[in-house]
């Protein structure tokens, strides 16, 4: 079955700069929390396996040296935190899963890990982590550094704190120890909690983790890394992987390269989408036609100098960008040079950003679209996608109406949710990891040799 999350974030300009401003967009109330229960309800009619929402810390500076731009524009910027919408939206749905974006460069595992279990919590076992360490020198300058550490290094650095925060969910509370025994006066099995120990080059931990198991352990695990180094992290560690991409011969080789890498565990790929959808052609054609309108050049050059580590401002709209190694997204400046040549030019990246961005939309009647999204997932080999908004809520209102009935009829989608957690619902398997991933070597039955305790 095909698999879809809504990709969004908690600000005015997301992917398509420029769509705040359409008079039907109501993008711009991302401060209201009924902006995000209604978003969240929406979904669920829909069936959407998730919403998968972005993050980033600090701001976009780069292009022209200046945050102008970006500030104009509201391209990325201003900025909520995710993860505190979380716990609405999970308490007006029962099925819609949450893949929250946080950047693990910053903060503790101590702390994080009880961030995480403690929506998992709330949220009956639905959330999700988009496992991200930055690519921005503005986040590194906001919280103390002089620059962000190299795009390798980062990774190093992930690599060791995924196994501090694995120790913390898997390790530290057996399955069995919350007792709940009001006569005998028990909460917990004291003999039945152990204290996570972890000495590395970056983290030391001593202590309890603070929350009792909670229902995943472990939240389902997102990775969008695409460089040679990003997939060697997500085929350690990852369950779901965001991929981009306009051709779907160059994705399927990445997809392959993933899977080969997570080998023997399964993954799942998700490609990013953004779709304009009408009930004929020619009406998703005037509809793209009216978005593409508002769409932002300027914002788009804001949103790609940052996210390619690259000044677009410093060359002329046909000079050939230049640029040495970047430290932020290193897949995107290769997926660029792979699209339009190595002598590419701010203008043809334009060029590509109809709607503000660089991802091309999917155009035209339900069965196209249909059509489009099916051989996608058969030519790429990817599971599913994130559909970026337009404009907010009419793109997806007009994708949950017109085609997920016909992605119903060729048994492509789901009629209803199946039980469980996030995890079981992707996957169709158990709520915890499976014993193949590096965090089930921490889970107390192995440590401890204690049955079936988990």
């Amino acid at each position: 079955m095909m698999r879809l999350n809504a990709f969004d974030m908690a600000t005015p300009g997301h992917i398509q700069q420029g769509m705040w401003r359409h008079p039907r967009d109501t993008a711009a109330n991302y401060t209201s929390l009924q902006h995000w229960t209604d978003l969240a309800r929406l979904l669920e009619r829909g069936l959407f396996d998730g919403l998968f929402l972005a993050d980033v810390l600090g701001i976009y500076d780069v292009h022209g040296g200046s945050p102008d731009a970006a500030l104009r524009g509201g391209v990325q910027v201003p900025l909520l935190d995710p993860v505190l919408l979380v716990p609405a939206m999970a308490a007006v749905t029962q099925n819609l899963g949450f893949g929250v974006t946080c950047n693990l460069a910053y903060e503790p595992p101590y702390l994080f890990a009880r961030r995480m279990s403690t929506l998992d919590h709330l949220t009956g076992g639905r959330i999700g982590w988009n496992i991200v360490t930055g690519y921005l020198d503005s986040a590194a300058r906001a919280l103390g550094h002089d620059a962000q550490m190299q795009h390798d290094d980062r990774y190093d650095l992930a690599d060791e704190y995924m196994q501090a925060v694995y120790a913390l969910w898997e390790g530290s509370w057996a399955g069995d120890a919350v007792k709940r025994d009001r006569a005998g006066g028990v909460y917990t099995d004291a003999a039945r909690v152990r204290r996570i120990q972890h000495g590395g080059p970056q983290y030391r931990i001593d202590a309890i983790h603070l929350a009792e198991p909670s229902p995943q352990r472990t939240p389902v695990l997102y990775q969008a890394g695409a460089s040679e180094r990003g997939r060697r992290f997500a085929g350690t560690h990852a369950e779901c992987v965001f991929v981009n991409g306009t051709n779907p011969a160059v994705v399927a080789r990445l997809v392959a390269q993933l899977r080969a890498a997570a080998a023997p565990r399964s993954i799942l790929v998700f490609a990013g989408a953004t779709v304009v959808v009408g009930r004929t052609e020619a009406e998703a054609r005037d509809k793209l036609s009216d978005y593409a309108s508002w769409a932002s050049a300027e914002g788009a050059l804001a949103h790609a100098s940052a996210s390619l580590g690259i000044d677009l401002k410093k060359f002329g709209m046909d000079e050939p960008v230049r640029a040495g190694e970047s430290q932020a997204i290193r897949s995107n400046v290769e997926a660029m040079a792979k699209v339009a040549g190595p002598d590419w030019t701010p203008r043809m990246l334009l060029e590509q950003s109809v709607l503000g961005s660089r991802q091309p939309p999917i155009v035209g009647d339900p069965v196209q679209v249909a059509d489009a999204l099916e051989g996608w997932m058969r030519d790429a080999s990817v599971d599913g996608f994130n559909l970026s908004r337009t404009v907010l809520p009419e793109s997806l209102v007009d994708f949950i109406d017109l085609v997920v009935p016909v992605l119903q009829e060729r048994g492509l989608y789901k009629t209803s949710y199946a039980p469980g957690t996030y995890r079981e619902k992707l996957f169709g398997a158990d709520r915890l990891l499976p014993p193949g991933h590096p965090a089930a070597a921490h889970r107390w039955a192995l440590r401890q040799r204690c049955g079936t305790s988990r």
